[in-house]
């Protein structure tokens, strides 16, 4: 797998004079003149007006800048548990936005007109930093989202809304496939409160064919988040002969038990053909019953089915009683039996997670947000930190390999 180079050409030439472009941190010079970004393990080697694969990172001055700072593609308000989220402050709405691009290229994507945009264009919402926590705070959300593509492509961006976000009490959530490097990795999760990372298969031969990415460096980032304050959560869209079989599910959970431990809950969702998949069939039911059956055998104990109505398979249930202590269908919540700080009512155990209070009632709507009615949208002008440097970057992130 080589470097990435893609020519943008004349119309969508990048430039530090468009407001939305900032420089960056994470790229080093390499001897034959091009630069390499080092945000994740594509490590795409750049020459001058060169985009890498997740388009909105390239070259520009000789250093890469991002250029989708305060551009989002959108803006909803969503239940925590869409992430998602079961053990992170249930029933709480969360203001959720992405940007544009992408670091995989998963051929199943179904985010797709968001992820694999390469139009700028597409961002059509301007919010900066302090804008999203205002409208996060007036909207009665208890955290917000970088979701829809990937936050590690924008990392900056969601860094600093992070920060204005918990000045206000707002969380930060980060929901990635988790397909970065070091240091951006520690950089970024240290502004996050909550993630959940994708895990797309258990299989080398599907990263390298079908997301185009590697394994190895996925199962990194969720060791590293494991070993820190982060509450974690992890999902894995299950495809119909592609990553479904008991033996892939099996080993994937003995890993998952031995590394990450027992109690990070595992999501196991349904398929729907779209993007350069239609041809697959959707995932049935069963097969997510049987995936939760194996991931409990193995002694996982948070293990939820996902994309269909399941209550059993949504329901949390007490790791020491066994009782139900938050019942769902989807995303809606049912009998709640917990405490404000997260015992069951039942035996008093802790249930791993994050409360706070009583749980939410937002049940499974979704709203659309436009910005404009929680003031006026703001560009850079609105960053929290200055541009992050002009040097020749961090050489000791550099990775040899490729896409």
């Amino acid at each position: 797998m080589g470097s990435t180079e893609v020519d943008i050409g004349q119309p969508d030439r990048l430039s530090l004079a468009d407001p939305y472009t900032v420089s960056t941190e994470y790229w080093h010079e390499l001897p034959d003149g091009r630069i390499q970004c080092d945000v994740c393990p594509r490590a795409c080697r750049l020459r001058e007006g060169q985009r890498g694969l997740c388009f909105v990172r390239g070259r520009v001055d000789d250093r890469i800048v991002l250029a989708s700072y305060g551009r989002s593609s959108g803006f909803c308000v969503d239940p925590i548990e869409k992430k998602p989220l079961n053990h992170f402050l249930p029933g709480s709405p969360v203001l959720s936005f992405g940007t544009a691009g992408c670091n995989l290229a998963c051929r199943f994507c179904q985010n797709w007109d968001i992820s694999k945009s390469r139009e700028i264009d597409t961002l059509t919402s301007a919010a900066g930093p302090e804008t999203l926590a205002r409208a996060a705070e007036q909207l009665g959300c208890r955290s917000i989202a970088f979701t829809y593509n990937d936050p590690t492509i924008f990392l900056e961006y969601a860094m600093d809304v992070a920060d204005a976000c918990r000045e206000r009490g707002i969380r930060a959530v980060a929901v990635s496939a988790g397909y970065v490097n070091e240091p951006a990795r520690a950089d970024l999760y240290a502004h996050m409160d909550a993630a959940n990372i994708d895990l797309k298969a258990f299989t080398d031969e599907f990263y390298r064919k079908v997301a185009f990415g590697r394994l190895g460096a996925v199962l990194e980032t969720l060791e590293y988040l494991a070993s820190t304050d982060v509450w974690l959560e992890v999902t894995t869209l299950l495809i119909p002969g592609h990553n479904d079989s008991d033996a892939e599910i099996a080993e994937q959970c003995a890993w998952y038990a031995e590394h990450l431990g027992d109690r990070v809950p595992l999501h196991f969702t349904a398929f729907h053909p779209d993007f350069k998949m239609t041809d697959v069939p959707r995932t049935p039911p069963e097969t997510l019953r049987r995936a939760r059956r194996i991931a409990l055998d193995h002694g996982l104990k948070y293990v939820y089915t996902g994309n269909v109505h399941d209550a059993d398979g949504q329901t949390t249930r007490c790791p020491s009683c066994g009782e139900p202590v938050v019942e769902r269908d989807w995303y809606v919540l049912g009998e709640y039996g917990l405490s404000d700080d997260g015992h069951c009512v039942h035996c008093g155990a802790s249930v791993d997670g994050v409360y706070d209070g009583p749980p939410g009632s937002w049940g499974s709507r979704r709203r659309p947000v436009r910005l404009v009615e929680h003031g006026a949208p703001a560009g850079p002008h609105d960053r929290r930190t200055a541009p992050a440097r002009t040097d020749t970057g961090n050489a000791a992130a550099a990775t040899e390999s490729g896409r």
